[in-house]
């Protein structure tokens, strides 16, 4: 898949900082706010507030909006194309975005290396 040049700097970023369990969900045409959810979980509030500051500093662009970075429980970051959610693990389980909108078509990222693999 072609994905933008921001999305593939966003996916990156994240990694580097060493998020875990990474997904994407393709949005186009059951979602009328944005295209793309990048999902991922951090090992705290703290780290998600660093991988906030970060993302931020490598994606290229100014974010839309920010929502939840002051406790960094779910911190939500706006791109208009793509949408980062960046979890604590207890909150990502209780929200549970992929199962919310499991219409779209779900990916997960490799740590390892950049591979996009559609879940089954």
């Amino acid at each position: 898949m072609n994905f933008s040049k921001e999305i593939k700097r966003a996916i990156e970023a994240l990694k580097e900082k060493k998020a875990e369990d990474l997904v994407l969900i393709d949005l186009r045409g059951i979602c009328s706010f944005t295209d793309y959810f990048l999902i991922a979980t951090s090992s705290s509030s703290r780290h998600s507030q660093t991988l906030t500051d970060f993302l931020q500093e490598k994606v290229g662009i100014k974010p839309l909006g920010i929502e939840g970075e002051d406790k960094g429980e779910w911190v939500l970051v706006d791109y208009g194309e793509f949408v980062v959610h960046i979890f604590i693990e207890e909150k990502r389980n209780y929200y549970s975005l992929e199962t919310l909108w499991m219409d779209g078509k779900l990916y997960k990222i490799d740590n390892e290396n950049n591979s996009l693999r559609p879940s089954q």
